[in-house]
């Protein structure tokens, strides 16, 4: 039976065991067991997390992060691995069952992974949410934007459109569980990975030179990248911005020498699932989020 330790702070040598076990699921599964927001916790000094280690024979075999802090409609978040060498062992039903606050528990299961479907339904979760993972070959030729009249868009400043990014962010996500409480500290955090590029974070301005749109996005390998974020303030909605920022960021994607793009979208957002499939993305994967 696995030896389970919960933690609020990883120290640096527990936090690096975690990244081989992260790392050897994601090797096996071909998608990362748990999203970025969890990596970020995993630094000195993060606050909101607990951390449930999970040892076997004096080996970590498996890892579980809360999300203390919850998401927009107040639920914790757990997300969990298990080392692909311990798979089928009881690790993983072991995690789960020690999870806190179960009644009002989320979980995810990230590719929608065949095991975790069967251990939610042993153990009385059900689906409650799944987020689609698109994505679109960008060798080809891509239509031109069309840029509202007016915008004028630039790369992201460090140190100076922070602020702005978050209330742009927050009125055009107010209804999503987790990206909507983006904070300012949130993007400084994420001005220090080693990912982070300000020139791939553009930037839409209006005549009045107020933010009204950004597409933040992320090259994650040579050959691929991300439609990280689009956002677009309220007010702005429904002349185009979007498309267009989706499209200057997929021509900003493809001159960095990527082949591919992902992006992460709800699945029942029609709204932004057709634009993205008429712009030629195509379902790959999907992340599934389980509740009692």
């Amino acid at each position: 039976m696995a030896q389970l330790s919960w933690y609020d702070e990883l120290t640096t040598d527990q936090a690096a065991e975690v990244r081989g076990l992260l790392a050897a699921a994601e090797s096996t599964d071909g998608v990362a067991p748990v999203g970025e927001a969890v990596r970020l916790r995993m630094r000195p000094g993060a606050h909101g997390s607990k951390h449930l280690l999970a040892h076997l024979n004096g080996e970590l075999a498996g890892y579980a992060h809360v999300d203390m802090l919850g998401d927009s409609g107040g639920h914790k978040v757990a997300e969990f691995a298990v080392h692909p060498k311990y798979r089928h062992q009881g690790v993983g039903e072991a995690l789960v069952k020690a999870l806190p606050l179960q009644d009002s528990l989320r979980v995810w299961a990230h590719g929608g992974h065949p095991d975790a479907e069967k251990l939610a339904e042993k153990l009385g979760f059900r689906k409650v949410r799944e987020l689609l993972r698109m994505r679109l070959r960008v060798e080809s030729e891509l239509p031109e934007p069309k840029i509202p009249e007016g915008i004028t868009i630039r790369p992201f400043v460090p140190g100076k459109d922070e602020a702005a990014v978050v209330y742009v962010n927050h009125r055009a996500f107010d209804w999503h569980p987790e990206q909507g409480s983006m904070s300012i500290e949130d993007v400084r955090a994420k001005e220090e990975e080693d990912w982070f590029d300000q020139k791939g974070f553009l930037l839409a301005f209006n005549a009045d030179e107020r933010l009204v749109g950004f597409h933040w996005t992320k090259v994650h390998t040579p050959d691929l990248g991300e439609v990280y974020v689009v956002g677009v303030d309220p007010d702005s909605q429904g002349g185009g911005l979007g498309k267009a920022l989706t499209l200057v960021g997929l021509r900003h994607l493809r001159e960095q020498g990527v082949k591919e793009v992902m992006l992460y979208v709800e699945s029942d957002n029609a709204a932004a699932v057709s634009v993205y499939t008429k712009l030629g993305f195509t379902l790959w994967d999907a992340d599934v989020q389980y509740a009692r």
